[in-house]
């Protein structure tokens, strides 16, 4: 019998809702003023799958410099096309659906949602989200790439809690069934 896992999105947005601007950059991101790791620690403990798309996965691995940073969790790349896998990165194509239920029939902690805005509205459109933890920036980008992008899909959430991380304000959601 496997334990319930939850497929989880852990992100961080501006005031008005975006997750990067245009032309990708988080350093309005890394000009705020938090608190210690701003609750990552605490909520990278909760995982043991990471799952991204392949232009996330790029720009991670750009970021890093070509240091993997999720050493001892499996990490999960979704794309419309084939890749060879990685000694720590296994691809896949296909649709949302199946893989979150093959994760989910397996052992195991919740599944991350990493990113990025198009394999994001994927699992909202398929209704596969459990879990949204959404830290606020106090910045208001003006234009980027949308947290949540515009289509035929809703959910109904409940305020699991809040937390302040210096200026940082984290929202914790269940997906409400």
């Amino acid at each position: 019998m496997h334990q319930d896992r939850k497929v989880v999105v852990f992100i961080a947005c501006s005031l008005d809702g975006y997750i990067a601007t245009k032309d990708e950059s988080l350093e309005w991101l890394f000009q705020v003023e938090g608190e210690g790791d701003n609750g990552f620690s605490a909520f990278y403990d909760t995982v043991d799958t990471v799952v991204m798309g392949k232009k996330t996965y790029d720009w991670v691995m750009n970021q890093e410099m070509g240091a993997f940073p999720y050493e001892g969790k499996e990490c999960v790349v979704l794309s419309r096309s084939e890749w060879e896998d990685t000694e720590h990165v296994s691809y896949r194509n296909g649709d949302v659906r199946s893989f979150v239920d093959e994760q989910k029939g397996r052992n195991g902690k919740n599944i991350w949602v990493v990113g990025g805005g198009e394999l994001l509205h994927a699992f909202i459109q398929e209704g596969l989200v459990d879990e949204f933890i959404i830290t606020v920036a106090p910045v208001i980008i003006g234009n980027g790439i949308p947290l949540f992008r515009q289509g035929d899909h809703g959910l109904n959430l409940k305020l699991k809690g809040t937390q302040s991380f210096n200026q940082f304000v984290e929202l914790h959601y269940e997906v409400k069934r």
